[in-house]
């Protein structure tokens, strides 16, 4: 008799459970702080026990007021006095305040916490890129940018200065990093993510949370926050392409790609996680005890906490309808794992979850869980002895060198795409050299940063961006205003939707063009975030590929610039084009980044960190099973199933070429324990320094369930001066070729697997076949 498929995975789950009685805590205890904890928690009624379960929205504690938001101290009091709150979130209006309003907000907030409950509140914002919520301070380029660097100190060193930033306005915790795969390109929220490949995602979230926390994740110090991975997990796999809307994912999808870079955080020490809004296969993940506790807190032996993501305990009765009303959501998600209600305003979490306690819905035990995690989180931040920061010793806050930083990470996550007779770069030496810069995107600060700047949206916020460059104002500072014609053609709406433009003047940005030497048109999207990014056509707007079809018949050549949330359908304009960029949201510096590489100043070193796609019904990600791709069927007919794109993963161009050579593996042949070293050599083969992120790619050639096309496995970013080798090596595991098997179970099968790094490939056999019965290995 056949057994199902439910019947395997769930047996190879059931064996797990035997092979491993306790699993290695993924963060090492500290024994002092473990007993404070049980000093503290020996003192606490259940009231208070709650309420530090209980996240509350600022806005909730004052008002707006002829010269600003003003906080209403007695509100404050009561939230804190009669209900016991343990963490607040979020700017006024989400608005970005100053530093010194943060300063004496939270410290007011920290002054009450400590003389009603002894327990300093534990503040979060969601500081994404850099300070988002803090005026004049860093903002550094979008985690897609980063992810499209290949280098994984600028995610550490921008998480770095982020904490240290945040420290200085007094918030000790930020909800990052976004460690969600981007894998659609329909979703609205690409951009937060590290793009679509999870050892990508994996590497950048151990780098931020490493500049987060620092080394020690039980001893955070002054100039470290605590960091939040969300939102666990496969959120960013909506099947509609909606946010916050259903994933369907196979189980095996589910733990081998959108579960590693979670796990790799929660290894790297990760001391909070947010979790998903919607929904995996119809369980809700806020209310699912299997992924909350079971893989996360039992399996990985974690013993961070958890919050909810904005007030989604309300949505199991609101939209999911796994719940008949509040408190039965409640009950659900407490039981489930979630250790803190982000429930932004309403205190009748604290009413309800007592009444639940009381009548033994929810244990006492569960409630002394989740309280330790939050105070673990408090004790290992020092909020304890410390719950202030800020002030002296703060100095570099929004300072030069920090601005520096941005600039140089900026300029490394800036992707090449096209460069037809090397009409790039466009020296500043060109005497007379006129240059038409069009496009909706030219001149706006908005653009370039995205949302999560300086507002939810990243709208109305140009006032508080003003000292930095647009695109147009760099340009001019490079190649001097006279010879910059600024004539956009499309404009956006700025008091519409994100989506919606200006009735357009193609016809002026024409004429202008008859005046130019060559065209840059910057197009792409305005800002947006989360649910309101929602689109219904992938299509750049028609209004945008009219412009740029009409300014290409003039015969000027085109150089186009993309700057974009995500990758919008562009296939019948980017033929008529003699160079493409991709910039994404490189932030404020971005304007002065991309001046930089036009002008040859610096050179190209990015790679896409996702699949551009060339038509809708070709969604494709680079890791898309070997069978998505087949030609025809003999004697049948034309299948076409063939992957069709515009630029694949991993591309990108340099104003200098690099040779790959002698790729090899120290074994032929290796079993599940060993570690093969692979190395290949990289030369520079052009005229100039340049970077080149060298890929580690793999393919399984026989498997047991249809293998993936290729995976990449480990990456790494050199240097090169021209005619300058050098060997990359990489030390991989055997382990890491392993799947997700039919039972549920990692998997490492014998047969061949071929190791590919920048066309250059070498086949490898596995002898043995190892089945692991751990959930993660």
């Amino acid at each position: 008799m056949k057994k199902t498929f439910l019947t395997l995975f769930m047996g190879c789950a059931v064996a797990a459970v035997f092979a491993q009685t306790a699993a290695k805590p993924a963060i090492p205890r500290d024994a002092a702080i473990e007993q404070k904890i049980e000093k503290t928690l020996a003192k606490m009624t259940l009231d208070e026990k709650i309420g530090q379960m209980l996240e509350l929205n600022f806005d909730l504690m004052g008002k707006y007021e002829p010269g600003g938001w003003k906080l209403n101290e007695m509100i404050l009091d009561t939230c804190i006095s009669k209900w016991k709150v343990g963490s607040i979130l979020n700017a006024p209006g989400t608005r970005a305040a100053t530093v010194e309003q943060w300063r004496q907000w939270i410290g007011i907030i920290q002054e009450k916490s400590m003389k009603y409950l002894g327990i300093p509140d534990i503040y979060g914002l969601d500081h994404n890129h850099g300070v988002t919520y803090t005026q004049k301070g860093t903002l550094f380029p979008q985690p897609i940018n980063l992810a499209a660097s290949f280098n994984t100190e600028l995610a550490r060193t921008g998480a770095e200065i982020t904490a240290y930033e945040s420290r200085a306005g007094n918030c000790p915790w930020v909800y990052n990093p976004v460690t969600d795969l981007g894998r659609d390109p329909r979703w609205s929220r690409i951009w937060e993510s590290f793009g679509e490949d999870p050892i990508v995602n994996a590497r950048m979230a151990e780098a931020e949370i490493l500049g987060y926390q620092g080394s020690d994740p039980n001893h955070l110090g002054p100039y470290n926050v605590a960091a939040c991975i969300k939102h666990y997990f496969a959120y960013g796999a909506p099947f509609t392409g909606k946010d916050r809307t259903p994933a369907y994912v196979s189980p095996q999808m589910l733990r081998e790609k959108y579960f590693e870079p979670f796990k790799a955080a929660f290894k790297a020490g990760a001391l909070t996680l947010m979790v998903n809004s919607g929904s995996i296969n119809g369980m809700p993940v806020h209310a699912s005890y299997e992924y909350l506790t079971k893989w996360v807190k039992e399996d990985l032996g974690w013993d961070g906490m958890i919050v909810t993501d904005w007030a989604d305990i309300n949505n199991l009765f609101q939209r999911e309808r796994v719940a008949k009303d509040k408190k039965d959501a409640i009950r659900i998600a407490i039981n489930a794992g979630v250790d803190m209600s982000m429930d932004p305003y309403s205190v009748d979490f604290c009413i309800l979850l007592k009444e639940l306690v009381n009548e033994g819905k929810v244990s006492q035990a569960r409630i002394d869980d989740a309280v330790r995690r939050i105070l673990r989180v408090k004790y290992r931040l020092g909020l304890f002895d410390k719950p202030n920061t800020g002030g002296k010793g703060y100095e570099k806050f929004g300072s030069a060198e920090h601005a520096e930083k941005a600039l140089r990470a900026a300029e490394e996550t800036l992707v090449l795409l096209k460069n037809e007779g090397n009409i790039l770069p466009l020296k500043t030496q060109n005497a007379g050299l006129k240059i038409l810069l069009t496009g909706p995107n030219a001149n706006q600060m908005r653009c370039l940063n995205g949302g999560w700047s300086y507002t939810w949206q990243g709208s109305n916020a140009e006032d508080l961006a003003e000292q930095y460059n647009t695109i147009y104002e760099a340009l001019c500072n490079k190649y001097g205003k006279e010879s910059i014609i600024l004539e956009q053609g499309v404009t956006y709406n700025e008091r519409g939707q994100y989506w919606q433009e200006n009735e357009p003047q193609i016809e002026k940005a024409v004429a202008a063009a008859q005046k130019a030497d060559v065209i840059i048109a910057c197009i792409g999207e305005n800002s947006y975030c989360e649910t309101p990014g929602n689109l219904t056509d992938l299509w750049l707007s028609e209004n945008q590929r009219s412009l740029v079809k009409a300014l290409a018949a003039t015969g000027k050549p085109v150089v186009l610039v993309l700057n974009e949330g995500r990758p919008r359908l562009i296939t019948d304009i980017e033929p008529l084009c003699k160079a493409v960029v991709h910039i994404f949201l490189p932030g404020n510096y971005g304007g002065d980044a991309l001046a930089n590489l036009l002008a040859g100043d610096v050179n190209f070193s990015a790679k896409m960190p996702y699949t551009y796609p060339r038509e809708i019904n070709s969604l494709a990600n680079y890791d898309y099973k070997v069978s998505e791709e087949v030609g025809t069927m003999a004697g049948a007919y034309n299948y076409d199933a063939k992957v069709s794109l515009l630029w694949p993963f991993g591309y990108g161009l340099s104003y200098t070429t690099f040779e790959y050579s002698n790729l090899r593996a120290d074994k032929t042949s290796f079993t599940a324990s060993d570690v093969l070293t692979v190395s290949v050599d990289v030369k520079n083969t052009g005229s100039r320094v340049g970077k080149e992120a060298v890929l580690l790619y793999s393919s399984d050639l026989v498997a047991s369930l249809t293998p993936d096309n290729r995976r990449l496995r480990q990456f790494q970013k050199v240097e090169l001066k021209p005619g300058e080798q050098k060997t990359v090596t990489f030390r991989l595991p055997a382990k890491d070729l392993a799947f997700v098997g039919a039972e549920g179970c990692w998997t490492l099968e014998e047969g061949d697997f071929i190791l590919r790094a920048g066309g250059q490939q070498t086949r490898v056999t596995c002898t043995a076949t190892k089945i692991w019965d751990e959930p993660n290995i």
